[in-house]
């Protein structure tokens, strides 16, 4: 006796609407965590996007007050990098189109 043989049925996909606009900026944001210092991390902004002591204080005062804060934009590949180099770091950051 032969087992019955079924057939996969394909459903259909449906489109979403995820279109990404080429000439929107990409952003990278940092979030809090309640891992890093703070020291450290206006360190690591200073460090990686070359702010001032000011600049990168006011970024790390809005990660930990507001819970996160925009440090980069521009194109995407930029700021993948970005995330990247923040994640090397220990940050928790995003990327996200503006």
């Amino acid at each position: 006796m032969t087992a019955p043989v079924t057939t996969p049925t394909i459903d259909e996909v449906e489109e979403t609407d995820t279109t990404i606009d080429p000439d929107r900026p990409w952003v990278v944001i940092v979030w809090n965590d309640p891992i890093n210092l703070m020291s450290y991390v206006t360190h690591v902004l200073q460090k990686l996007f070359g702010y001032n002591r000011e600049k990168a204080t006011a970024l790390m005062l809005d990660v930990h007050e507001k819970g996160r804060a925009v440090v980069s934009n521009g194109p995407r590949e930029k700021c993948e990098l970005d995330v990247f180099r923040l994640h090397e770091h220990g940050l928790w950051a995003t990327l996200s189109q503006d």
